[in-house]
Formats: structure tokens, sequence, C-alpha cells
């Protein structure tokens, strides 16, 4: 049996002049065309109530928080900065009722861009809500060139799933202008851009497996190997993870 991956979806409304009017629930195809290829079943997460969220992730094996708005301030104790953008505090409230859920049902978890930013603030941490408030930033974090081209590089762990995957370096694309401020206690970081910032966290304890990155490898997987490399490793880890669990009942 192939792992199912809820991933939690984001609304649309600017589909094109003549649907207008017309919302649309949606995820990146990066995601689905990377599980796929990984594997993977992938189903899309409506945004819903935040009571619905138990039976949504007891309904898969893992989970995949896909990147959009700017996380909401109010969701960690701070007014909005002049800098911030567009938020869907629905969105934020849905996806962090989902991540407490899978947190507490022990599945598995990859965050990617704002999923990991939501991760963080869900569990406790805070986040710069712009990259220009970072004191040291020094490098392109909002990259002009194209989604598929790396746009600077990151140092990693080796003591870490990412570390086992990419080795001690990887060079990575950049479409952030949030970033990790305070990084939330259960959690440890696992990659650094040159400037400092977290670039990727881990689980701290061995009962989760929390894998969250600040770049896009759905935007990669067509031209690189390592970026389609991480959903087949997650994939891999998922089943490896469901067997376990399934042994121990």
């Amino acid at each position: 049996m192939k792992p199912v991956i809820g991933i939690p979806g984001n609304v649309l409304t600017n589909f094109s002049p003549r649907y207008e009017s017309l919302p649309i629930t949606y995820t990146p195809q990066g995601f689905v065309e990377g599980l796929h290829a990984a594997g993977a079943l992938p189903v899309v997460f409506p945004i819903s109530n935040e009571e619905n969220a138990k039976q949504y992730v007891k309904s898969v094996d893992a989970i995949v928080l896909a990147g959009g708005q700017d996380v909401s301030p109010l969701s960690y104790g701070e007014e909005p900065h002049i800098k911030l953008q567009d938020t869907n505090l629905e969105r934020d409230r849905f996806e962090m009722a989902v991540i407490k859920e899978a947190w507490t049902e022990n599945k598995p978890v990859l965050a990617i861009c704002r999923g990991l930013q939501i991760f963080n603030v869900a569990l406790g941490g805070t986040l710069y809500q712009d990259v220009s408030m970072y004191p040291d930033l020094a490098v392109q974090h909002v990259q002009v060139s194209t989604p598929e081209t790396a746009a600077h590089s990151v140092k990693i762990d080796q003591d870490s799933w990412l570390g086992q995957l990419y080795g001690e370096q990887a060079n990575v694309n950049s479409y952030h202008h949030q970033a990790i401020k305070d990084l939330a206690d259960s959690l440890r970081p696992v990659a650094w851009s040159k400037d400092g910032l977290i670039e990727a966290f881990e689980s701290k304890d061995d009962q989760h497996i929390t894998i969250g990155v600040q770049w896009h490898p759905e935007l990669m997987i067509r031209h690189n190997l390592s970026a389609q490399g991480l959903f087949d490793a997650y994939v891999e880890t998922v089943k490896n993870w469901s067997q376990t669990k399934a042994s121990h009942l």
C-alpha cells in the first residue's frame, strides 16, 4: 500500500479575470508531482474548522505543509510590521490545529517554507515578519532568478536527517521574506544560511519525525536530483515509521 500524505491546502481567489469571484482550493503542483514520483498518494485538505483537523490527520499516514501567505504575527503575540504581506488567519488556525494533532499522534511532518514557519509558531516559536528585521542579513533570501535555480548555499548539521541526505552543504532556492526568529523548544536547528538564519529544523526527540526546510524543493524536482531525493527520502521514512508503529501495536 502506498502511504497517503495529507497536504493542508490554500484558497486561490484570482485564478483568472473570468473566474475572479470563484475561490479554488489548491496546493502547488510540485508537491503532487514530487510525492507521486516518490511512491505516495497526496491528498489536499481544504481549509476547515479547527475541530476537523483531528479527523483529517487520522485519515493519512503523514503530512506535508506547503508555502503561501505570511503567518499572521497575531498568532505569536506581535502587532503587524509595516512590511508584513497578506495573511490568512483562518488558514493559520487550521494548519496549527493539524500540526498539533500530527504531533500528538506522532505522525511525520515535512514542512516547507511557510510550512516551516507555521510549524515553528504552532509549537511556540516566533518569526521575523520581514528578513530586513534580521540584524545580520547578508544573503538574498528572495531570489530574482528562476525557481529551479539554486540561489544560495546552506550549511547542514551532519548529525541530522537532512545531513544524511545532503551532506554538509547544499545549494537551494529561496523565496521567503519571513524567517525563524526564536525556534520552538521542541525543535533543533539543522541548517543555516551563510548569514546565520535558520534554514531547516528537525524535532529534538526520537518520538517525532519532523523535517522543516525554508527552501522550495517542489520547484526544483525536474532539474535537481537532490530536490526529488528529499521527497523520496521522506516517503521512505514515512513507510518505515508506519511499519515501526504497526509492529508495536
